[in-house]
């Protein structure tokens, strides 16, 4: 039996998000814009709640198409928020809207969001070494820097624990438990 970080064994829709893409490094950019969508719907939340509906949110939102999302109208969004298959929030709805409009602007500037969001780890993962669950902290100093620097480009639902989260997800940070057996099949990546 392979041992894993506790956080994901409490359902088999987690432990396979936790087995596949967790921690792997990302370098696709609407991969990269998902995760935003996914962390700003998972404020006030759990990820569970999320996973369960992530499949509701490539349908709902075009399936992660920014360009299109970047100019979702106000009906598009009364739509959105009649979807069972979403988080029905207008702010965290509003902020996917948002954050597509920015993404773009980001995209631009950089070439890619993959080349603006790796600076802020210097281009290469973050790796903790945690032994525990309790390890693992909410917030970094790159997690601070990247959540100021996004938010003073107009995106929302930004602050420094759901870019965290964000760096955990897409693999900018590798907090899998030492003990984990995606923990070295991470670094490798």
């Amino acid at each position: 039996m392979k041992t894993r970080c506790l956080w994901c064994v409490k359902s088999q829709l987690e432990m396979d998000y936790h087995d596949t893409e967790w921690g792997v490094p990302l370098h696709d950019d609407k991969k990269f814009f998902e995760f935003l969508v996914l962390d700003a719907a998972q404020a006030g939340l759990s990820w569970a709640t999320v996973l369960k509906k992530r499949e509701g949110y490539r349908e709902a939102f075009d399936n992660y198409n920014y360009e299109k999302i970047a100019n979702y109208n106000e009906t598009k969004i009364q739509e959105l928020l009649q979807n069972e298959k979403i988080i029905r929030n207008k702010l965290k709805i509003n902020s996917a809207v948002y954050n597509a409009q920015a993404f773009l602007k980001v995209q631009k500037e950089f070439g890619s969001f993959d080349a603006y969001v790796w600076r802020f780890v210097d281009g290469k993962p973050v790796v903790n070494g945690v032994k525990t669950l309790g390890e693992i902290q909410a917030t970094s100093k790159e997690s601070d820097a990247m959540s100021k620097d996004m938010k003073k480009r107009g995106f929302k639902f930004v602050g420094s624990t759901i870019c965290y989260a964000f760096m955990q997800a897409s693999g900018l940070v590798n907090d899998h438990t030492t003990d984990c057996f995606r923990f070295p099949e991470v670094q490798k990546l």
